[in-house]
């Protein structure tokens, strides 16, 4: 019998999901974290204090992984060099350990303009979260915004710019909204792109929104 190679190290796998038992104790799983922007916070802390300041548009985020190796490189194999074999493996660990309590009724990825679809080929959100999606019966909606501007690339900005980066990015497309979404990334940075998407579907008459994500940076997210 065959045995497949760790995504993380290398080495002979002695598991069936892609890593070995070295590498799986490695890995960065988020831990407490504020409900809001998903920062890290000590344990018993609900808010951090910038959401426990304002009103975001979104209700809870869940994120897995803090962003750092090996995560950050596994996700950069995936995205930018179309390694879809760890894209899938990373789809099976979201899948099998994000813990959702509250379902929405609609997971929305967020949507890539098409010529960056057609450069990368697929959206790295929406093969991520289709096994999750398929594990809890959640339909993926992808009919129901679109991103109308081709924004610069978000690597390398700050806060601020990319905040100015997102301003009329995305639009809603005129469907039947749902009354509760999850919106879905591979990465949540500084929350410009997940933010400025929550505020234009909640305009639109959304009453809940929610973000996941396979991974968060800790930086600061911006309003």
């Amino acid at each position: 019998m065959l045995r497949s190679l760790c995504v993380s190290c290398g080495c002979f796998a002695d598991r069936d999901d892609g890593i070995c038992r070295h590498c799986t104790k490695e890995l960065p799983r988020l831990g407490p974290a504020c409900q809001a922007c998903a920062l890290p916070l000590p344990a018993g802390a609900p808010f951090c204090g910038r959401c426990a300041r304002g009103r975001l548009p979104v209700i809870r985020s869940h994120c897995l992984f803090e962003y750092r190796a090996p995560i950050d490189q596994l996700i950069t194999r995936f995205k930018f060099r179309a390694d879809l074999t760890v894209g899938q493996y990373l789809g099976r660990w979201l899948a099998q350990e994000l813990r959702i309590a509250n379902m929405p009724d609609a997971i929305v990825p967020v949507p890539l303009h098409r010529r960056r679809l057609r450069q990368r080929g697929f959206n790295q959100a929406l093969e991520l979260i289709k096994p999750l999606a398929t594990a809890r019966g959640v339909p993926i909606r992808l009919d129901l915004v679109e991103r109308r501007i081709d924004t610069p690339d978000q690597i390398g900005l700050s806060a601020l710019q990319r905040r100015r980066n997102m301003r009329q990015a995305f639009a809603c497309t005129g469907q039947a909204l749902p009354r509760h979404i999850a919106l879905f990334d591979d990465v949540v940075t500084t929350g410009a792109t997940v933010l400025t998407l929550a505020r234009c579907l909640r305009a639109a008459g959304v009453e809940r929104v929610d973000v996941w994500a396979l991974a968060r940076a800790t930086g600061s997210i911006t309003r």
